[in-house]
């Protein structure tokens, strides 16, 4: 199985390379899986506070299987909510966002963790769903 797993403090600074690891491993067209990545670790980062260890655990190729993205972390309690952002808030888009890119995702509640989970079809957006424009 083609598995990619990485145990880290959870911060916002974690998030680049945990995109670079991901991209690494899946290859081109690796953005929506990125973007789940940074989405399933800010929410760690904002409910359960920085240095959260968690452990994200990414598998499938992208091209001919689903990718399956998972992050634990150690509160079984606290999950994740879809909720409808206003216009002018700043966040609470996190969820919908993997809604809206994953085939399915949910959450499974272990002992003393609990792992939320995301699938992206196979080959998902080879361009990526979402479109990221930098500079200035």
């Amino acid at each position: 199985m083609n598995e990619l797993t990485i145990r880290l403090p959870a911060t916002a600074q974690a998030a680049p390379m945990l995109r670079h690891a991901v991209r690494e491993h899946l290859g081109p067209g690796s953005g929506d899986a990125e973007l789940c990545v940074t989405e399933l670790l800010a929410n760690v980062v904002r409910h359960l506070g920085e240095g959260t260890p968690v452990t994200l655990r990414v598998t499938g190729s992208g091209r001919a299987t689903r990718t399956r993205v998972e992050l634990t972390d150690p509160d079984p309690r606290a999950w994740p909510v879809r909720r409808e952002a206003a216009g002018d808030e700043e966040s609470g888009r996190g969820i919908a966002l993997l809604d809206a890119l994953a085939a399915r995702w949910g959450v499974t509640q272990g002992h003393a963790t609990k792992t939320v989970w995301c699938e992206l079809d196979p080959g998902h957006s080879p361009r990526g769903r979402v479109a990221v424009i930098t500079g200035g």
